[in-house]
This record gives structure tokens, sequence and C-alpha cells, in this order.
């Protein structure tokens, strides 16, 4: 394989990891999105309106958990494509 094929592969192989990342965490911000909703309306239904303050204290609880955990995600998935370009560029060097 020449170098340009190698390199044109390589591209490819990243090209598609990250679209393969990307959508991963589309779907992972539409399950934290839906989670919250039935949260929030869980936690409507069991808590009073006369206890506004307590059920807004817990949703934006929530909110500020689930915000951390996609900010976690969203690292854990650049670390990933960082860490998988690395590999794909090594198995490249080792082709030569």
């Amino acid at each position: 394989m020449t170098q340009t094929a190698r390199s044109k592969s390589h591209a490819s192989a990243s090209s598609d990891l990250v679209e393969e990342v990307s959508d991963s965490a589309k779907v992972g911000q539409h399950a934290a999105a839906e989670a919250l909703r039935i949260f929030r309306d869980t936690v409507d239904q069991a808590i009073p309106e006369a206890l506004q303050p307590l059920r807004t204290q817990v949703v934006d609880a929530a909110i500020e958990l689930a915000d951390k955990l996609a900010a976690a995600q969203y690292q854990f998935h650049r670390n990933l494509i960082r860490s998988a370009d690395r590999a794909l560029s090594k198995s490249d060097g080792h082709q030569k």
C-alpha cells in the first residue's frame, strides 16, 4: 500500500470514527433530555405545588447533574477520538 493510500485510509477511518462518536453523543443527549423530562414530570406529580421552591431546587439539581454527565461524556468522546487517531497513526507508521 502506498503512503498516499495509507493516508487516505487513515483519514477515512478517522472521519468514520468522528461521525460515529458524534452520532453516539447525539443519542446520549436525546436520552438525557428524555430522562430529565420524565424526572421533572415525576417530581411534579410527587411534590405538591405548595412546595414549589423544593420542586424547583430538585429539578435544578437534576439538570446540573445531567449537564455534568454530558460534559463528562463529551470529554470521554474527545479522548477516545484522540486515542484512536494515535493508534491509527502508529498503525500506519508500522506498515511503512
